[in-house]
């Protein structure tokens, strides 16, 4: 048994490009040799899926996320006796990486646990090739990953709140803009179109975010849905359509690029513009925003 990980990037020549994210770059934590190297066949016939270590006991696994850039670590649960506990201090010492949790099977408890850590994807061991390489993709992506059994057992568990005193959560108020936003995330848009469609920046949407998930008590884009759906928070908001795109060539053609492949996606929504008493407080709001400190959220 090696002490150490296996670094694997020496091998491959594309660490600068993978540094770029033209790569989604694997660590493979596993105590099975065999289901390593099987991961390693699987993800060799993919262009854009590198595996970059591995490891084959907890410390190796702490070791390897040290020493290695990488996007995604694929982590068996079995490599710890608490992988709950193991999972949180590991995502709290590398925050920037995503972690695929392996589960020995379908488990409830287990599921929600890892979920409600900040887990980003969850996959049994009998996972498919193809779901588990579509996985790392939506994973690396920003999007959580859970199967559809797992994803029932977090909407019950989530609409299971309800059963709780009306007291135990208190009422909180959204501006319109933070509703527009809002609305747009339980329509599953990313940031960047949503920007197009509110008029504003990629980066002060995700300081409007990062607002609303202080005030709701949410912790990412799914459990903000969840809020949204439970309490009925945006039922009746109108998203702004998407802007056409210019006629001549005089236009800002990486916008009008943008909101040609947004429109493509199927997510355009026809609606009413905002009432003109809503203007200013939008622009104060917006402004705010912009003074906020930059902050990533996916």
């Amino acid at each position: 048994m090696a002490s150490t990980p296996v670094n694997l990037e020496d091998n491959l020549g594309t660490g600068d490009v993978a540094g770029n994210g033209q790569f989604v770059r694997v660590i493979v934590a596993d105590t099975q040799a065999i289901f390593r190297a099987g991961l390693r066949k699987i993800f060799a016939l993919e262009d854009d899926i590198r595996v970059v270590g591995q490891a084959e006991t907890l410390p190796q696994a702490q070791s390897a996320v040290k020493k290695f850039s990488c996007d995604v670590v694929i982590f068996e649960a079995a490599l710890a006796q608490n992988p709950v506990e193991a999972v949180t201090e590991l995502l709290r010492q590398n925050p920037q990486v995503r972690f695929v949790v392996v589960t020995p099977g379908s488990d409830e408890e287990l599921t929600l646990d890892l979920f409600r850590r900040g887990v980003h994807g969850i996959v049994s061991r009998e996972v498919e090739p193809e779901l588990l390489v579509d996985c790392l993709r939506k994973v690396a992506g920003g999007d959580p990953w859970l199967d559809s059994q797992g994803t029932r057992w977090v909407l019950d568990a989530y609409r299971n709140q309800n059963n709780r005193p009306s007291g135990s959560r208190p009422k909180v108020q959204l501006t319109p803009k933070e509703t527009l936003i809002v609305s747009c995330v339980t329509q599953g848009m990313k940031n960047k179109e949503i920007a197009l469609r509110v008029g504003t920046t990629e980066q002060v949407v995700k300081n409007y975010l990062r607002k609303v998930y202080d005030k709701l008590g949410v912790a990412d884009r799914l459990e903000l849905a969840l809020y949204c759906l439970n309490h009925h928070v945006v039922d009746h908001t109108k998203v702004p359509p998407l802007p056409a795109a210019p006629v001549n060539g005089n236009g800002n053609g990486a916008a009008a690029a943008a909101a040609a492949s947004a429109s493509a996606a199927g997510s355009a929504s026809i609606t009413i513009p905002a009432p003109p008493e809503a203007h200013s407080e939008a622009q104060s709001e917006d402004h705010e925003a912009h003074s906020d400190s930059s902050e990533d959220l996916s």
